[in-house]
């Protein structure tokens, strides 16, 4: 009986979840900051979703990330669930790690993301953002995402790491793939594999022919001796190309969606573009490109609220449902460009705080303030509503974002 009953607490998640997930977070929000669900094709997890719990969650180090223990668990829950090796040496990166390892990877890539090296890639940004609106010009109607917000952070990305802009098809196809919630293993096993191959043979290349590239620089030995390991370096070859532009895509196209439905906000940009670094802050906070931050398993008991989460449960924290905590932010479920976003967890909290937040910061404000400067008049095509919400627990992605540019 008593486990019947654990089950009735399980709340199961819809496909509709995808479409608005913040209905699902009000719903939730009566039975307190953390509970437990699941989805249609996996394991019972739990989700935090106050404000307070999840930033105390995200820095609580009886919640651990280190692969190995997630795979134990895995195993342990169901016993039939096959281990796959190359998501394994994918999955191998710093997001999943624990300290010590996770200080010692996260110092090998934080000297690329200084907030002065980040300003130093603003011309070259700003560059390449001129570029892609000039052919925007060109026509009346253009999908958003793919003439202006995929190609600006994926040509930075590729242009930082050393990859080949021309291979950019194939891995944004593994990464929707990857990042997405899908029943069909075989393909996400095939896509991992190719990535996996595809990541492996960049970084020899990179070895034996370096070049003035992150990818590059990351495969030398340091001045104290240490050095990436092969799987250290494709795993990590993995995560800062998928996080590197994925995240900074859908804070383009969210923010951009988010202003066209809200025309005062609009309007008010438009007469004072100073207020965009702001407004970035607000987009991440009411519409972030992340929705749950990555997976962590509790080591210990933890309370959350009036919740006991036992040892060695999975627990995620909604990053998104966080953000509009009502206990924290003022009329959390409006946009509002003026008000106060300080503290949201848009790039996440503690020691997993996102790596390239400088850079994704300075892409947005580079990205709005020119696009408000270049298509001031810019709408929402007619063909535009509902639009299609990308499949996934971590990236909160629109599929197409089809604009009128009623060019000045």
């Amino acid at each position: 009986m008593a486990d019947i009953e654990a089950q009735d607490r399980i709340e199961t998640v819809g496909e509709d979840f995808f479409v608005d997930p913040q209905a699902y977070y009000h719903r939730w929000r009566e039975r307190g900051p953390a509970l437990q669900v699941r989805f249609s094709n996996g394991l019972p997890v739990w989700v935090v979703i106050g404000y307070a719990e999840g930033r105390a969650v995200l820095a609580d180090p009886r919640l651990h990330k280190g692969i190995a223990g997630m795979l134990e668990i895995i195993r342990r829950k169901d016993p039939s669930a096959q281990q796959d090796s190359t998501g394994l040496a994918l999955g191998g990166h710093m997001l999943n790690t624990d300290p010590p390892d996770h200080t010692r990877l996260r110092k090998m890539v934080n000297k690329a993301f200084t907030t002065r090296r980040v300003a130093a890639m603003r011309s070259r940004i700003e560059e390449i953002a001129a570029a892609l609106l000039d052919r925007m010009a060109e026509q009346d109607e253009v999908d958003l995402l793919e003439a202006f917000a995929v190609p600006l952070p994926v040509t930075v990305i590729c242009e930082l790491l050393g990859v080949p802009f021309g291979d950019r098809e194939e891995f944004q196809h593994w990464t929707k793939v990857l990042v997405g919630v899908s029943s069909d293993m075989e393909e996400r096993a095939r896509c991992s594999d190719e990535m996996a191959q595809y990541l492996a043979a960049l970084v020899q290349t990179k070895r034996n022919d370096p070049g003035d590239d992150l990818l590059s620089g990351l495969t030398q030995t340091r001045e104290d001796g240490d050095q990436l390991s092969e799987q250290e370096l494709i795993a990590m070859a993995f995560l800062l190309l998928i996080a590197g532009h994925e995240t900074t895509v859908n804070l383009i196209a969210n923010g951009t969606y988010a202003l066209l439905r809200n025309e005062s906000q609009f309007q008010a940009l438009r007469e004072d573009p100073s207020g965009v670094p702001a407004a970035v802050e607000e987009f991440l906070r009411f519409e972030g490109p992340v929705d749950w931050a990555t997976m962590r398993y509790t080591a210990e008991p933890v309370r959350v609220g009036d919740a006991e989460i036992p040892a060695g449960e999975f627990v995620y924290v909604s990053l998104a449902a966080a953000n509009r905590d009502p206990a924290r932010y003022h009329d959390p479920d409006n946009l509002d460009l003026t008000g106060d976003a300080a503290g949201h967890l848009g790039f996440g909290h503690g020691i997993h705080f996102c790596v390239g937040a400088p850079l994704a910061r300075l892409e947005a404000e580079i990205a709005f303030s020119a696009l408000l400067q270049r298509f001031p008049n810019m709408t929402l095509a007619p063909q535009a509503a509902p639009l299609q919400w990308q499949p996934s627990l971590l990236i909160r992605g629109l599929a197409t974002l089809p604009v009128l540019l009623h060019r000045k």
